[in-house]
């Protein structure tokens, strides 16, 4: 069975250069001494990371995965300083597109775009679609403090290019705000890399990127946008499982023409992200609908044991199988 992957991360030896020479102190979020030791010792190694055509492949093969679309992980350049965001995502793309041009059969990519300049992150969207051959962007959340919520009408030219170009944007963790996890992460009877993990992927930045999810929800721009499709990871991250309770107690009070579940399973589509569990997939199949699942695995920031046998052992039916491991990736990147 064909095996399509979307959350699968690389980076780029010459971005990284460029990135220490403009941007010498890269800011990564409140991290102790504590958390950055154990990022240093859980995080893959660059090398891997950069590799598309040696072990990253090797590990595909291994586990049955026939593509993946790839796109930046730490190294995203997305928040870069402003003055040199926009020239730092092209090459970010350009870097990007010779990993997919070294195996054109097993990638494809998402873009990274300069959110700090809209108009200017729309047009690099519609070069890296329309002569790239990209599939969609990768955003994380904007640290900008003017602007720190996707819903920001400063953001349209983003989410309307998206939508005229007929392509999706996954939403990716990040870093919450320092003061966020200060405040909801930290100071309890833990040490500081517990704090760190808590306020990350151990649960925060989960929240705070199904924050950003519910915003969009709320802010009218799928009415706006109605070919806009979003891509949410981890199961959604959590807001996938507060729909009814958001229809119930929030949605008579918008200005919304539908329910909020409705224009959620309308127009957002979930991957596991590597959470490769059982119970999930069915509450998510059963709340969103088995045409609106994708599959993604994280890497290589994740490799599961069972990333091969997942869906082959998960209690789906065959046509829905074809459709979670490759069908529904198919129709929504057009591949």
């Amino acid at each position: 069975m064909k095996v399509i992957t979307l959350e699968e991360h690389f980076s780029s030896q010459k971005l990284g250069q460029k990135m220490a020479e403009v941007l010498p102190k890269r800011p990564i979020g409140n991290v102790s001494p504590e958390m950055h030791d154990y990022m240093q010792r859980s995080l893959p190694p660059e090398a891997e990371l950069e590799d598309v055509t040696g072990s990253r492949i090797q590990w595909m093969d291994q586990h049955q995965i026939s593509m993946q679309i790839l796109s930046y992980g730490n190294q995203n350049p997305q928040n870069s300083d402003p003055k040199f965001a926009v020239e730092l995502t092209k090459l970010a793309n350009d870097e990007l597109a010779k990993a997919v041009a070294a195996a054109p059969d097993r990638f494809r990519a998402f873009a990274s775009l300069p959110v700090s300049h809209p108009t200017d992150a729309a047009a690099e969207l519609k070069r890296s679609v329309e002569e790239l051959g990209f599939k969609g962007a990768m955003l994380v959340r904007p640290t900008s403090q003017a602007h720190p919520f996707f819903d920001d009408p400063f953001y349209l030219p983003i989410f309307e290019a998206a939508a005229n170009l007929n392509v999706p944007v996954y939403l990716h963790p990040s870093f919450p705000d320092s003061q966020i996890i200060d405040y909801y992460y930290s100071n309890g009877p833990w040490d500081d890399k517990v704090s760190g993990i808590l306020g990350t992927a151990g649960y925060g930045w989960h929240t705070d990127v199904g924050i950003q999810t519910v915003r969009l929800l709320l802010s009218g721009v799928f009415e706006k946008y109605p070919n806009l499709k979003l891509i949410s990871g981890h199961w959604g991250e959590f807001a996938s499982f507060a729909l009814e309770r958001m229809d119930q107690v929030m949605y008579p009070e918008t200005n919304l023409s539908e329910p909020i579940s409705k224009i959620y399973r309308d127009h957002v589509y979930v991957t596991p992200s590597g959470i490769l569990t059982e119970p999930q997939l069915k509450f998510v199949k059963d709340e969103v609908g088995i045409e609106h699942l994708l599959y993604s695995i994280d890497y290589p920031y994740i490799k599961p044991e069972n990333s091969g046998s997942f869906i082959e052992s998960s209690p789906l039916t065959d046509e829905e199988k074809e459709l979670f491991a490759h069908g529904n990736a198919e129709k929504l990147l057009q591949l």
